[in-house]
């Protein structure tokens, strides 16, 4: 499980994309790149990362889902998510 530091950095990272997107589409159009240097780098949307919503995960995520491939087999088998059975042949 990842700390909560760092889950806490990615949901600041989150709003910041957030507040600051009409603002960054408007300088980009018009090709004003000294006013975008001046939006806090962690507004680009390019430094957000996909992490499980339940454990923190950066790896093995499921974006259907928003979880890691953990959580989701663990969830799966014990039938905790509609529809979804561990395959076996």
């Amino acid at each position: 499980m990842a700390r909560e530091a760092v889950k806490a950095r990615e949901r600041k990272r989150q709003k910041l994309v957030a507040r600051y997107a009409a603002k960054r589409a408007k300088l980009k159009a018009e090709g004003d790149y000294e006013a975008l240097d001046k939006i806090p780098k962690n507004a680009s949307p390019v430094r957000l990362h996909n992490r499980c919503r339940l454990t923190g995960r950066p790896k093995g995520y499921v974006r259907f889902f928003g979880i890691s491939r953990v959580k989701l087999r663990e969830l799966a088998v014990n039938g905790k998510i509609p529809g979804l059975t561990k395959a076996s042949w």
